[in-house]
């Protein structure tokens, strides 16, 4: 379980994103270039546009989440529930700040912090980009955009096959001007219904701090 679960942390990196190349069409129009073969136009204005809904409701963190665990990278802390959850500094993915589990079970979580900032439209190309390097067979099973403590955020649940064993990810993507930030929980896929409960509770304690 340990080297699937340190499988699973190394999709989320967006040091891909320096991987790519640039390339011209005939019509003068710049194109990205993937690894695995797939493009998309620099310009976003030319790229299909698919409308990503706003949820109506408003998430705020729990009231039983009482330990702010603060990032040194960026100007985001994590609300959560010391007595459910375990945490620590990450050791397996050099790309995250902290590595989060539910005591006891099999729900897993990640804070992946940078400071560079990308903008939220393009958040959901790159992280399935980075997923299919690994799982081929990724596929987007649902996008919404909330509000999170009153800051938007883009909720993506993605689900593929590593090692032939069925894992989902569940979480959000945040970027402000201080930075990028990768709130993700994950589990096999016989596993999110039952756990997409505590993964609600753990997600929505994410919050921008104040100076």
């Amino acid at each position: 379980m340990k080297n699937l679960i340190y499988l699973l942390v190394l999709l989320f990196s967006f040091n891909s994103i320096n991987a790519q190349k640039k390339a011209v069409t005939e019509t003068g129009d710049e194109v990205l270039l993937y690894d695995n073969g797939t493009w998309k136009y620099v310009d976003d204005n030319l790229n299909e546009v698919t409308e990503v809904k706003l949820n109506p409701k408003e998430f705020k963190k729990p009231s039983k989440s009482n330990f702010l665990l603060k990032s040194t990278r960026v100007d985001v802390g994590v609300w959560l529930n010391p007595k459910e959850w375990n945490f620590e500094k990450a050791i397996d993915n050099p790309e995250a700040e902290y590595e989060i589990s539910l005591k006891g079970e099999d729900l897993y979580g990640m804070l992946i912090t940078e400071k560079m900032s990308i903008p939220i439209s393009n958040l959901k190309d790159i992280a399935i980009e980075n997923a299919k390097l690994a799982a081929p067979d990724i596929r987007l099973v649902k996008e919404e955009y909330r509000m999170v403590n009153g800051l938007k955020m883009l909720l993506l649940e993605m689900a593929g096959t590593l090692q032939g064993i069925k894992f989902t990810y569940y979480g959000y993507y945040f970027s402000y001007d201080g930075g990028t930030i990768q709130f993700i929980t994950y589990t096999s896929q016989s596993l999110i219904d039952s756990y997409r409960p505590k993964a609600e509770e753990l997600i929505n304690g994410l919050v921008l701090l104040n100076d």
